[in-house]
């Protein structure tokens, strides 16, 4: 593992889920010297092989996530915290449909957490 690659885990696993902007700000504070497209082709190869996932945020860059246990998300649509959700909410691959064979699927359910609810904005 590159010392980039190696950085980019420990930064996910510290922070949660970042943007690839906000991953490449934290990495600077180590390797000042690291490009935003190492870790852009660090970040895409990790999702090739299924080390990290993707979560698209409407209005918004997407976020990568280092937990690859099948989970899904609540976004909030204050502040954009994304929070993981272990329970089984919904299993789509059991659902028949009539054109295609469900694979897989991301679910991310908006909602407001529960900082912006205590807060008046």
């Amino acid at each position: 593992m590159t010392k980039q690659k190696e950085l980019i885990v420990k930064i996910l696993k510290a922070y949660g889920h970042l943007t690839a902007e906000n991953v490449y700000k934290f990495a600077k504070l180590t390797m000042p010297n690291i490009a935003l497209g190492t870790v852009y082709r660090n970040l895409n190869l990790m999702l090739e092989n299924n080390e990290i996932s993707k979560i698209s945020i409407s209005n918004g860059p997407d976020v990568f996530d280092i937990t690859t246990k099948k989970h899904n998300h609540l976004v909030c649509v204050k502040c954009g915290k994304v929070i993981d959700v272990f329970e089984n909410i919904v299993n789509l691959k059991k659902i028949k449909c009539e054109n295609a064979n469900i694979l897989d699927y991301n679910l991310s359910i908006n909602c407001i957490c529960d900082d912006c609810a205590k807060t008046k904005k």
